[in-house]
């Protein structure tokens, strides 16, 4: 409906951000220097994923914090995650890394990679009935 990203504004407005956020959030929040699409290694199904392991990519590259001092870097992060039980092959886009250099990347797009576990792909069966015979 809405009303949750509404209220959300509101609630950005009353901090003294922008009224406007998600109407027009790319006039508000900046873009990262560098951000690649982390592929998929092989064809199958996503069957896991390490969250932990995604949460602290985000940490180092900046997007979180290790001690209460630190800083927060917005521009940084991970998005456009695939889901647990797609379907990917060679190539698919497992996600999006947000980055201030190339280096932070690369090495952020590895640690991605290896949070996802892919399988095999799911068996397609053959239905169960294959047609109801009626007696008329």
């Amino acid at each position: 409906s809405g009303e949750a990203a509404e209220r959300f504004e509101k609630m950005v407005a009353a901090l003294g951000g922008p009224a406007d956020l998600l109407t027009s959030f790319s006039r508000h929040l900046p873009n990262a220097p560098v951000v690649c699409e982390v592929e998929a290694d092989e064809l199958g199904t996503i069957v896991s994923m390490d969250t932990r392991a995604l949460g602290q990519t985000v940490v180092e590259l900046g997007g979180g914090r290790t001690h209460p001092t630190d800083a927060i870097d917005p521009v940084v992060g991970i998005d456009h995650c695939a889901r647990i039980g797609d379907t990917v092959d060679r190539g698919s886009v497992l996600c999006r890394v947000h980055a201030r250099t190339q280096a932070g990347a690369e090495h952020a797009s590895q640690r991605v990679r290896a949070a996802f576990a892919v399988g095999a792909p799911p068996v397609q069966h053959a239905p169960l009935v294959r047609e109801v015979l009626r007696e008329i």
